[in-house]
């Protein structure tokens, strides 16, 4: 006699996360990398063990939100503060089969604006310590680049 599960795939993504205590738990290094004109960098840029030029290094934890990380970019760079500035987040983690990057489309949040992914966290992506956030930012009045279209490596 078979034994199957009977968990469906909704029940394993409608896990709840685990709070993190930020007064306990040790904050993670996150490498950022970011791009001004709207598209993420290629994947070209994080072969053989380099990295594009434009690194923010922030720490936080694995709870932080899009919305969060978009403030933090904001501080450092005061042209994206601008209402209406998109900023588009990837995930680019090393592919565990090939020497190479992926890419992960994970979100956008918009700079004075609620949105859909404002409250959407590291964690709830699977982001793992070690991977990369690259954002596409995209001033306003400008159309941001479509989601999946990155530029190949």
């Amino acid at each position: 006699m078979a034994v199957e599960s009977r968990v469906t795939q909704e029940e394993i993504k409608k896990e709840p996360e685990k709070p993190v205590d930020r007064e306990k738990t040790c904050p993670l290094l996150l490498r950022v990398f970011t791009t001004n004109n709207g598209r993420h960098h290629r994947m070209d840029e994080f072969a053989r063990g380099n990295v594009p030029s434009s690194e923010l290094q922030i720490y936080t934890w694995m709870d932080a939100t899009l919305k969060e990380l978009t403030s933090l970019v904001k501080e450092v760079y005061p042209d994206a503060r601008k209402k209406g500035t998109h900023f588009g987040f990837a995930i680019v983690y090393p592919d565990p089969k090939r020497q190479v990057y992926r890419v992960k489309d994970i979100g956008s949040t918009i700079s004075g604006r609620k949105g859909a992914d404002d409250s959407m966290t590291l964690q709830s992506q699977r982001f793992q310590i070690g991977d990369y956030l690259d954002i596409a930012i995209t001033p306003p009045n400008r159309t941001p680049a479509v989601p999946g279209r990155m530029r190949p490596y």
